[in-house]
């Protein structure tokens, strides 16, 4: 029995090689994590194995050797760089006579310290109470928990019912109020749809550097570092875009392996940004030997939450480090299939805008229209989607203007405004009705 200690940072990192297949940089990546936490790590025990050990992971010998381990360097936390089900957790915790954290939970903490805005802390909460509530036990060690008939139930019994009753409901209250979140955001993407404005969204691996360009393409002021998980909540920034018009760009959380599903679905509601975007901008460190690995990563993740079929952009970031050479790369077809960038040092960012509109553009319709005196309304959409060229009036008050516009675009205000076919010579262009 002991009392887990509740503060200190010096911490000892495990991690198991399970031998082939196995991430190759797992241990530096969660070194990384441990960092950004705040952890301070004393040592690092490493050990091989087949397949976990059902009571300690690491297996009894292990177990006896990191209890050593732990002493020694009177290390007040322990790291296990992989997911721990909540009896390894316990019994691993009773041996080392200190708290242990899991891969999990690691990552729970770190979005708790970056949560800013109310809904991210909603989110952050929520998962942390759906994973705390598969393991209440652990921290009631030195009480009963006798189950069974009238004088043989113990005061820890009686605690974890209660412990589970608080959780259970403090579950439904944070649901509830992510609902409301939800529903908001929802009215606001419905907003921008009836507007026809553009969504693109920012998605990724953790520390590729979205943030950095997420600032360098709206002029923003969202934290960037060089640490995982640097910002959590999301930002909405109009940007304006050659041949497209004003365009939404949001900026996402960023992904990594193993993302807990607590996290998943606690930020179904923030996720769901990338869902209904019209373009993914996935960027990518350039420099990360494993970016591949993390190319796939982030398309389970987007797959999970049902955005695998949204059309994207692969963003080569930090070319700098690699060949410093800013890039469009194109398929056989012309279509732009990557670009290579530096947010940093703003090398190629007129390239990336330049491939954002080619993608969007797809079939762009281009034309003069005229629209009538009391299109006043219609007219102003236009300019607010920086669709309008060149713009003339004739002797009978009949606005002429030469627009561009995504296909997309043309046929949601053809069929919410009546907007009309344009032409490509201004003596056809048919006149939008009074």
């Amino acid at each position: 029995m002991f009392e887990r200690p509740q503060i200190g940072n010096r911490a000892v990192l495990v991690h198991v090689d399970f031998g082939p297949g196995a991430d190759s940089d797992a241990l530096p990546e969660c070194r990384e994590l441990a960092a950004s936490a705040g952890a301070e790590v004393v040592e690092t025990v490493t050990t091989s194995r087949r397949s976990p050990d059902p009571r300690f992971f690491i297996g009894s010998g292990k177990t006896e050797t990191l209890a050593e381990v732990v002493s020694a360097q009177s290390a007040d936390l322990v790291i296990v760089n992989h997911q721990l089900s909540p009896s390894q957790e316990r019994n691993l915790e009773a041996r080392l006579k200190c708290r242990v954290l899991d891969r999990t939970g690691l990552i729970l903490d770190i979005f708790a310290q970056r949560a800013r805005s109310h809904e991210g802390k909603l989110q952050v909460e929520l998962a942390q109470m759906r994973h705390l509530s598969t393991r209440l036990v652990r921290g009631w060690s030195h009480l009963e928990r006798q189950k069974g008939g009238i004088g043989l139930r113990g005061p820890g019994e009686t605690q974890l019912e209660m412990d589970r009753r608080l959780i259970g409901q403090r579950i439904k209250q944070l649901t509830r109020s992510l609902e409301r979140v939800r529903r908001q955001r929802d009215q606001g993407r419905r907003n921008r749809q009836r507007q026809s404005v553009t969504t693109i969204s920012l998605v990724g691996y953790t520390n590729a550097g979205k943030s950095t360009l997420f600032n360098q393409l709206t002029d923003g002021e969202v934290l960037q570092a060089d640490q995982l998980f640097a910002t959590l909540d999301p930002t909405l920034r109009r940007i304006a875009l050659p041949g497209v018009g004003k365009a939404v760009l949001a900026d996402t959380v960023g992904f990594i392996r193993h993302l807990p599903h607590e996290l998943v679905a606690a930020f179904h509601s923030t996720l769901q940004e990338s869902r209904d975007a019209n373009l993914l901008l996935h960027v990518v460190d350039a420099s990360d030997p494993e970016r591949e690995l993390h190319c796939a990563t982030v398309d389970e993740v987007l797959t999970e939450i049902g955005a695998n079929e949204v059309p994207q952009l692969l963003v080569y970031n930090k070319c700098d480090l690699v060949d410093g050479e800013a890039r469009i790369e194109r398929d056989g077809h012309g279509r732009p299939l990557r670009v290579w960038v530096s947010a940093l040092h703003e090398r190629g960012l007129e390239l990336l805008r330049e491939a954002v509109a080619e993608c969007l553009a797809g079939s762009e319709v281009a034309g003069w229209i005229g629209l009538a005196p009391d299109k006043g309304r219609l007219r102003a959409r236009l300019y607010a989607l920086d669709a309008v060229q060149s713009e003339h009036s004739d002797e009978n008050g009949v606005s002429w203007l030469y627009v561009r516009l995504a296909e997309p675009t043309f046929q949601q205000l053809a069929s919410q405004e009546g907007l009309p076919q344009p032409r490509e010579a201004e003596a056809r262009a048919v006149t939008a009705a009074g």
